[in-house]
């Protein structure tokens, strides 16, 4: 069974570019326009791996994992941070980060980093 993956980015563009490299490597992949369509899909069935963008209109990326993980009864899932600043690196420590992917988005990165996380991962490019 494919590993479930969560993208949430507010730009079209860049959600269905992930959503793309990921279903194409044999992932299920769910995307969310900003955090609260997306706590609506972790609350319903939590993905094994969440993919966020940092900056989003209503909550950030780093709002958004906070309050996962305020939330005991949720499993702790594995988050990578998708962003183009570089000054994010201590508070998604803070927040347990498995790893962060900057724009622009090099698939055989991204790829790479989401099967360190997930089970039933794909064979990384490159």
């Amino acid at each position: 069974m494919a590993a479930r993956i969560l993208v949430v980015d507010d730009d079209d563009s860049i959600r269905e570019l992930l959503r793309l490299h990921l279903s194409s490597a044999g992932y299920e992949v769910q995307v969310a326009e900003d955090a609260i369509a997306a706590g609506y899909l972790v609350l319903r069935s939590p993905p094994d791996l969440i993919i966020t963008d940092v900056n989003m209109p209503h909550m950030d990326g780093f709002e958004f994992v906070a309050a996962l993980r305020a939330d005991n009864a949720l499993p702790r899932i594995p988050v990578i941070f998708l962003t183009s600043m570089e000054d994010g690196d201590a508070r998604g420590r803070e927040l347990g980060a498995a790893g962060y992917v900057t724009k622009p988005v090099r698939a055989d990165r991204l790829l790479s980093l989401v099967a360190q996380h997930v089970p039933g991962g794909a064979i990384p490019i490159g």
